[in-house]
């Protein structure tokens, strides 16, 4: 986990044109992104947008400057996975690279490839377990060696999950066995890249098994200390007032990551992710829509079917993601002592993933953070700093109830 300090890191990027690059920009995320960048950058921070298509990017520069003014200066950088150096030159170019191009497994690895290669931190917003376990297999050694931060999962998936099991942590007893339960409330639409996404991961089940034992034969376990998930079954949670479903979403696996890097989630500590429904028709309802999509995902004329059904640049429009919401509360128990946490915020996939993505990347670049390097999560590499961002922000983090 640890790396290069801190001061080495700077020495080694401070010649670089900017502090962070937007890749994708223009796609639905990115865009969102990028407007949040333009109005909440602090002044002096160095940034460039990047992606395939040049006259899309100028698009782009002119709606930033409608927000703000000095972005009509805005770099433009032309830049596509298919072609390796004009990747690298992204990398090269930036302390920070912030990338919003999935589906990962199909578009991602050479972008973490050339910041592992030049020491350059970067930031996605993948769901995709096969991803994140074949990136850290491939270039988590030689990103520790450069003292690039590989920091996966940096929007709903999985910020409030990481960081809300961190912050519940901090209010129960040190060095004692804790168990902790997430209950996810969320009202929202799916962009047709997250669509995207998500079916592809569905019809790599096999790939996703095979790259998850790959990490497993190569990553240390730490020593003396008990870290899993516990899956559970669907039943009614009295502390939730709800129904709940187990997730079977990368959000687990990012808890448990970081319960592994920190010593303070105790000797022992377990993780159980749930959707919470307020009603039992409704969690048989997302059980069977769940299985439908599952299964027509696995063969290749329904799955393409299902692809066809959303582009991967449409998302909801602004009326709709204003009335979207999410709301995650733990239940935490460690040391005779129990504690209700709840992290909360708005429109989970677009507007609170576009200010979650952004102010990771702001962090990096303006931050006093623990010295980490290689693939780390949000709450290894930025913690504290991050929450204090984001609760900034808007998206809350507070303490319910204590026992």
């Amino acid at each position: 986990m640890f790396g290069i300090p801190a001061n080495e890191r700077a020495s080694m990027t401070a010649d670089r044109s900017y502090d962070i690059v937007l890749f994708g920009a223009t796609g639905f995320t990115g865009g969102l992104t990028a407007e949040y960048l333009a109005a909440h950058a602090p002044q002096g921070t160095r940034w460039a947008v990047a992606g395939r298509n040049l006259a899309k990017l100028e698009a782009l520069r002119e709606r930033l400057a409608a927000i703000d003014p000095a972005c009509k200066h805005l770099p433009l950088l032309q830049a596509d996975v298919a072609d390796p150096a004009s990747i690298r030159a992204v990398a090269e170019s930036t302390r920070v690279v912030v990338t919003t191009v999935g589906p990962y497994i199909s578009y991602g690895e050479p972008l973490v490839a050339a910041c592992a290669a030049v020491g350059t931190d970067y930031l996605d917003l993948t769901g995709e377990p096969e991803f994140v376990d074949l990136m850290y297999v491939r270039h988590h050694e030689q990103a520790r060696a450069t003292g690039a931060r590989i920091v996966h999962a940096c929007g709903f998936d999985s910020i409030p999950h990481d960081l809300g099991a961190y912050f519940t942590v901090q209010q129960l007893p040190e060095d004692v066995p804790i168990r902790i339960e997430g209950f996810v409330r969320a009202s929202g639409t799916a962009s047709g890249g997250t669509a995207h996404s998500a079916i592809t991961a569905m019809s790599r089940a096999r790939q996703s098994a095979q790259a998850a034992l790959a990490r497993r034969r190569v990553e240390p376990v730490p020593a003396g200390r008990r870290v899993r998930v516990v899956k559970g079954l669907s039943r009614f949670a009295p502390s939730s007032g709800a129904w709940t479903l187990p997730m079977p979403t990368i959000d687990p696996m990012v808890v448990t990551r970081s319960a592994r890097a920190l010593g303070r989630y105790g000797p022992d500590f377990s993780y159980g992710h749930f959707l919470a429904v307020k009603h039992l028709a409704s969690a048989a309802g997302a059980v069977a829509g769940v299985g439908a999509v599952l299964a027509l995902a696995q063969l290749p004329p329904t799955r393409n079917l299902l692809l066809r059904l959303k582009s991967p640049g449409d998302g909801p429009g602004p009326d709709k993601r204003a009335k979207s919401w999410f709301n995650v509360r733990f239940v935490g128990e460690g040391g005779g002592r129990r504690v209700v946490t709840e992290v909360a915020g708005g429109d989970p996939g677009y507007g609170e993933t576009a200010k979650m993505l952004a102010e990771s990347a702001l962090c990096l670049v303006h931050d006093d953070l623990p010295e980490t390097s290689g693939q780390v999560t949000t709450a290894v590499a930025m913690g504290n700093r991050l929450i204090d961002r984001l609760q900034k922000a808007g998206i809350t983090f507070r303490v319910l109830r204590k026992d």
